[in-house]
């Protein structure tokens, strides 16, 4: 076993009480699907993560996984702990069941990856990789495609990669120079593809990758991009894998600041054999399913590295003594003030990220599997929170992480405590599919300027709603609700300050982007823990559930509002200050 234990209490909370998820499979008709099977599935996934995958945390860490003669060798146990979740079925969890998915909604997907990714984040990424593949195949592929592929990437017997960025291109996907030649009813892919997630290991017989290439006719720029799945090896006319390499390989793996489990490959496809997915040229569009998808599984991977550390650092305190009271006797640091400070930092911004997480994979069960005049309403709010989950809260696992470091002092900054290797891991989480500034970009342009800002007017009106609810209710004290009001009043000043002004000051936009973003990130958890602490309060009042539990629940939204919140005032603030300061220097006084 190990020192990880899911707080599983916390997200089967958020699950019934803010999502309504009896309510959510009832109104999808999803017979047989409700809160206690959910809770079913997240202590039996808690036992897997804390007894088989977090073991294995540290050995990838220090291991890490290797190449020789192109072909990328995992961390040892890795593929047997792999093996162990493809015979539980949890690769399936949320897969269509026409392809021998189970079906379930994507919210209890959700708190389950947040369970893996908790427990050994570099070896989660492979299975949220397939996740992805899974989506855009489901969403865009041809029945034949469908037929050939799905099955087994949704059962685990092969995995799933995504292509996308070349050694010239980075985050400009127009860049990409890969090329795609008609052969028959196929394409030969060549080109190199960098930071490519898990593209290559042992753990399976085959290895889906989805490529983006351009086809000899394709146009400049991203309209010219096409989609194609390559398998690393060949296939038979029953789609099964073949003893046949495809020419697609692992040229090396990245030297990298943490995930070292995660094999990160460069990829060379010298005309491997790949079928076209979807329409020539939509390529850009048909990745940004998958893109999407992995954007809220990154952020909610922000959730899991912080929750990790911030056990780490409760148990820490609990045992360090340091100081000495008048009778003689030590004290634990976690009886320290600045210590409690840092521990309600990190719990309260871990469970304000938690409850963001779930509720942007509810907006996207509504979306799909609740048929009605709500589903655009539902998508648009799903596509909203998107960003912010990506940006927000892995921005948040940066400071968390470092937080626990910190409350280990100097022992932090050792390895052998561990508190070092989450800070390390969870770095990478704002650069990846998207950096912060992309994300912040996505959130103020397609997010709010591109429909006048009408859909983050909903959700303030809603944050409005329920700052009244709590007042009725009594949740939380006047001077912590007062906070949310300001913080409400002023996420509107900026919106209509951006919308009045982003036309005429060209920079504006791009300037306060991250902000903006971030202003709403604290915005958005406030609201979210509020409406927990009203639920919370109705809970105490009727004699249901664990009061020491629930009672936590609302110190944990007061210290947020009081502590945490605030910080939204000083990004509003920046936005409301334009952009001639950032701008007016030139380049060469840099």
């Amino acid at each position: 076993m190990s020192d990880y234990q899911h707080p599983y209490r916390d997200s089967e909370f958020v699950l019934s009480q803010l999502v309504g998820f009896d309510a959510l499979c009832e109104a999808a008709g999803l017979e047989g699907i409700n809160m206690e099977l959910a809770t079913t599935v997240i202590e039996e996934a808690g036992k897997l993560g804390s007894g088989v995958l977090a073991p294995l945390n540290k050995d990838g860490d220090h291991k890490g996984a290797t190449i020789s003669d192109q072909a990328v060798q995992q961390t040892p146990g890795f593929s047997e702990a792999y093996q162990q979740m493809v015979e539980g079925g949890w690769l399936s969890l949320n897969a269509p069941e026409d392809f021998g998915g189970q079906g379930l909604p994507k919210v209890l997907g959700t708190a389950v990856n947040e369970i893996w990714h908790s427990a050994n984040m570099a070896f989660a990424l492979c299975p949220l990789l397939s996740q992805g593949a899974i989506e855009a195949l489901s969403h865009h592929g041809s029945e034949e495609l469908k037929n050939l592929f799905l099955p087994k990437l949704i059962s685990g017997e092969w995995t799933g990669t995504m292509n996308l960025t070349e050694p010239d291109a980075g985050s400009d996907l127009a860049a990409v120079k890969s090329k795609a030649i008609p052969e028959g009813d196929a394409y030969r892919i060549s080109g190199t593809k960098i930071f490519i997630t898990w593209g290559d290991h042992q753990m399976t017989d085959n290895i889906v990758h989805l490529v983006l290439a351009r086809l000899p006719d394709a146009p400049a720029g991203v309209k010219g991009i096409s989609l194609f799945v390559v398998p690393k090896f060949l296939l038979d006319a029953e789609g099964n894998t073949t003893a046949e390499r495809n020419t697609a390989f692992a040229l090396s793996l990245e030297h990298k600041l943490g995930i070292h489990g995660s094999p990160t490959c460069v990829m060379e496809f010298e005309g491997a054999l790949g079928y076209l997915v979807g329409e020539p040229h939509n390529g850009l569009k048909y990745m940004f399913t998958m893109m999407n998808d992995a954007r809220q599984g990154v952020g909610l991977q922000g959730l899991a590295i912080s929750e990790r550390a911030y056990q780490l650092a409760r148990q820490y305190a609990r045992d360090r003594l340091q100081g000495t009271r008048r009778d003689g006797s030590r004290i634990a640091i976690i009886e320290h003030p600045d210590v409690r400070r840092m521990l309600m930092s990190m719990r309260s911004t871990i469970e304000a990220m938690r409850a963001l997480c779930l509720m942007a994979a509810a907006e996207l069960d509504h979306a799909r599997l609740v048929a009605g005049d709500e589903a655009a309403l539902h998508m648009a709010r799903a596509e909203l929170y998107t960003p912010i989950v990506k940006g927000w809260c892995t921005e948040m696992s940066v400071e968390l992480t470092s937080l626990g470091v910190q409350v280990h002092g100097g022992m932090g900054f050792v390895e052998e405590t561990g508190a070092a290797q989450y800070f390390r891991d969870a770095r990478i989480l704002p650069i990846y599919e998207g950096t912060t500034g992309i994300q912040a970009l996505d959130f103020i342009g397609r997010k709010m300027l591109s429909n006048k800002g009408e859909t983050l007017a909903a959700l303030l009106a809603d944050m409005q709603e329920t700052l009244e609810q709590a007042r009725e209710a009594d949740a939380l004290p006047d001077v912590a609700l007062a906070n949310l009001e300001t913080a409400i009043q002023l996420g509107a000043t900026t919106r209509i300050f951006l919308l009045e002004n982003t036309a005429s000051e060209a920079d504006l936009a791009p300037t306060t982007a991250v902000n903006f973003m971030m202003q709403f990130g604290y915005l958005t958890g406030a609201w979210l823990l509020v409406a927990g602490a009203i639920k919370a309060r109705e809970l105490l009042a009727a004699g249901n559930g664990d009061p020491e539990f629930l009672n936590a629940k609302l110190i944990t939204a007061r210290f947020f509002l009081e502590h945490m919140l605030p910080r939204s005032l000083s990004h509003a603030s920046t936005v409301l200050s334009g952009s001639a300061s950032c701008m007016e220097l030139a380049a060469d006084q840099f």
